[in-house]
């Protein structure tokens, strides 16, 4: 697969050097009225004032996102180095999906995210970051040709399954798992194909698959067709074939035609 050129992408240039790891987060209490939305009723006119923002910030998205070519997301920690042996796996991956003419997305933060874009980026290929507003701020990295910031994880999550043929998942912490689980759902209860889901790192990801297989699947809470969806392996190479071949053979990859921008859709 040939890679493609973007169409007109918008490019926003980041500031401020690579990211690094932090252990603070979650120490600063979060925004005010998103924590209140999440405690039960409110007043209704604040929650229909949620709602328009949350409308908003779907449609916002929705319209950064449109121009992109075929995405395969990459997950992971956002606290690895650029020193550690799974950044430099996620940035080898960057490259080959880059090379293979993939638009690589991820959440746009440190770590493995970094580390995916910038493997994107140094192939010449297009980098695409879905941003998280954080109590501990998560700056955009500086490897980003475009990133859209949220202020809801789920609206975040949405856009990371809905543009992507392929999805990746190195080593993380509860987040990593909550986008590995919801994907994994996805695909189960068939809301969107079975595109593939690959965990990357056998050893790391070992004790969760024994679990699936070990628990889950003999207590019949899981089909072993749903374990067995979730694939893994230490190789760059490998993921690549895979996303590659799904996109290409299973779902008919192509980029389409070129749409023109209309601005009062904020495109």
């Amino acid at each position: 697969m040939s890679q493609t050129p973007n169409p007109d992408p918008v490019v926003e240039q980041p500031q401020g050097g690579p990211a690094t790891s932090t252990t603070n987060w979650g120490k600063v209490p979060p925004v005010p009225e998103i924590r209140q939305f999440l405690q039960g009723p409110q007043k209704r006119s604040f929650e229909l004032g949620r709602a328009a923002g949350i409308f908003f910030e779907i449609m916002g998205g929705f319209r950064k996102l449109h121009f992109l070519g075929p995405c395969v997301t990459v997950f992971g920690s956002a606290r690895f180095t650029e020193e550690h042996v799974y950044y430099a796996l996620a940035r080898e991956i960057g490259q080959q999906l880059a090379r293979a003419g993939f638009t690589v997305m991820t959440g746009g933060g440190p770590g493995i995210m970094e580390a995916a874009n910038r493997g994107a980026k140094e192939a010449g290929g297009y980098s695409v970051g879905c941003n998280i507003v954080l109590p501990q701020e998560q700056k955009p990295n500086p490897y980003l040709d475009s990133w859209v910031t949220f202020r809801h994880f789920f609206v975040r999550k949405l856009m990371l399954v809905k543009y992507s043929y392929a999805f990746i998942a190195l080593p993380g912490g509860f987040g990593t798992l909550d986008e590995i689980f919801e994907t994994a759902t996805l695909i189960q209860t068939h809301k969107i194909q079975d595109f593939p889901l690959v965990l990357v790192g056998k050893e790391y990801w070992r004790p969760l698959l024994d679990f699936l297989h070990d628990r889950l699947v003999e207590s019949m809470t899981i089909d072993g067709i749903d374990a067995e969806r979730i694939l893994v392996t230490d190789s760059a190479d490998e993921v690549v074939r895979l996303a590659h071949d799904a996109a290409l053979r299973q779902f008919g990859l192509f980029y389409g035609p070129k749409v023109k921008r209309r601005w009062f859709l904020w495109e």
